[in-house]
């Protein structure tokens, strides 16, 4: 998904159905300050990957803090993830907001037939 269809998209909703998406997005999606909490204070456990439902990574964090090696190994993958936190946070909004700019859409009537 680029950002033009998303941008073209919106164009063919009213006032109405963009603050409907806009508030779903909100209500629905991830919220920066939350993840990067969880990231400082869980993330050497995966917290903030339960967080993002990047849950397979996130389980393999929580396995790796059971030894020695595996606490190391996550102390820097703590520090990349540090980098990546807000990318995740924003491209799930992105994609939840193109989700629902596509249903608005399909739920719209078709245009009427052209009479000459």
């Amino acid at each position: 998904m680029q950002s033009m269809d998303l941008v073209a998209m919106k164009s063919r909703l009213d006032a109405r159905q963009l603050m409907v998406v806009e508030s779903e997005v909100r209500n629905q999606g991830k919220n920066m300050i939350v993840a990067y909490v969880l990231w400082y204070f869980l993330g050497i456990f995966g917290g903030h990957r339960f967080y993002m439902k990047k849950t397979g990574s996130a389980v393999a964090q929580l396995i790796l803090t059971i030894t020695i090696i595996g606490i190391i190994i996550n102390a820097v993958w703590w520090i990349v993830d540090a980098f990546l936190v807000h990318t995740w946070v924003r491209d799930y909004n992105r994609e939840l907001e193109y989700r629902l700019v596509s249903q608005m859409i399909a739920q719209q009537d078709p245009p009427a037939p052209n009479s000459f």
